[in-house]
């Protein structure tokens, strides 16, 4: 802020005369610091209209903006209108967007330590692979892929069962012919080994690819199935822990180093695992409420809780998943060993 002269004075005067009156300098001293508000843009996927938006994204925004005395305003862009739902990590790694919301299995490949928690009966609930997500990320076992950046927290949705029109499927054979989307390599892979056709396809698409009859069911949560909609086009589900769907919440390094100290503290007492806990919490309520809707108009619902030990599944998951990890291992990590810490954490983290 400029100083306040006394008017008409030259410098020499000023000092001369003991410099400006009473008043000026009352005015100086008490004039109050222009205060600046850092605009912080977050790209997700989710609807606007979601539960996981309304509960989770918005309230923490707010919380966000709450504890910075307004210093801090997070904008949300839902439904994945400021990135595309593959290339947010990438626009959040470039600072296209501040904060990114992504569903790693979106970009095979890009995380393969991270998507080894995505594998058959490794996790029946959110809250479950959100500890062993947590619990890996803490113990730096999958904290490498996400360094370009600054994570802020990992979550995940409940386990990807499997949704059709008509046709329901009670063992592998029954995918044999029928075109499915795929959310991730996994899942692909699985479709694929059972004679079905899996169809790449984001989230907010599958609802006109099903109008279309473009695909004939999804690989998809209970919770996603609601939040988008497909509950209008899908009648028969399979209750099956096919993969679990992992996602991370991370910020751009340079926007984050760039704030102070007392703000950075704002950012970090709102991420970790208190949130992913939250996270969890939001994701099984809303998986239970879209069964028990789907039972109540009359779906029909068959339920395989534990398909690695079914043996109508077994072989083919045990498989699928021992490829995955000898795929994953080509690239020169240790997916075996890190498999292993999964399946610990798993156990440690069941609820």
């Amino acid at each position: 802020m400029k100083k306040l002269s006394c008017s008409g004075m030259v410098i020499a005067t000023l000092l001369a005369l003991g410099g400006c009156n009473n008043a000026d300098t009352a005015a100086e001293t008490n004039a109050a610091p222009t205060s600046t508000q850092t605009i912080l843009r977050f790209s997700h996927l989710w609807p606007a209209t979601g539960v996981l938006n309304q509960e989770l994204f918005e309230p923490w925004a707010k919380k966000i903006e709450e504890d910075s005395d307004g210093r801090l305003k997070i904008e949300i862009y839902p439904s994945s209108s400021l990135s595309k739902p593959d290339n947010t990590y990438d626009a959040t790694v470039k600072g296209v967007v501040d904060i990114g919301a992504q569903v790693p299995g979106y970009v095979s490949g890009r995380f393969p330590l991270t998507e080894i928690t995505q594998l058959p009966g490794l996790s029946t609930s959110s809250s479950q692979l959100n500890c062993i997500l947590q619990t890996l990320y803490d113990d730096d076992v999958i904290a490498s892929e996400y360094e370009d950046t600054h994570p802020l927290f990992m979550m995940a949705a409940g386990p990807g069962i499997l949704h059709t029109s008509d046709k329901l499927i009670e063992k592998p054979e029954d995918m044999v012919g029928m075109r499915i989307r795929g959310p991730s390599i996994i899942a692909i892979n699985i479709i694929e080994s059972a004679g079905g056709t899996p169809v790449g396809l984001p989230a907010p698409d599958q609802y006109n690819s099903l109008q279309r009859g473009v695909i004939d069911g999804v690989s998809f949560t209970w919770d996603g199935v609601g939040a988008f909609r497909l509950n209008e086009l899908l009648d028969t589900h399979t209750d099956i822990p096919l993969y679990s769907p992992a996602i991370f919440v991370t910020m751009n390094k340079d926007k984050y180093e760039s704030l102070p100290d007392d703000l950075k503290k704002v950012i970090d007492d709102n991420s970790g695992a208190s949130m992913s806990r939250r996270a969890g919490e939001i994701f099984d309520s809303e998986d239970k409420k879209h069964k028990d809707e789907a039972i109540a108009k009359g779906d029909a619902l068959v339920t395989i809780p534990d398909p690695l030990n079914d043996p109508r599944w077994k072989d083919l998951l045990t498989s699928e998943t021992e490829k995955y990890l000898k795929e994953a291992s080509v690239t020169g990590i240790d997916a075996h060993n890190i498999y292993r810490k999964a399946q610990q954490a798993s156990r440690s983290c069941k609820t």
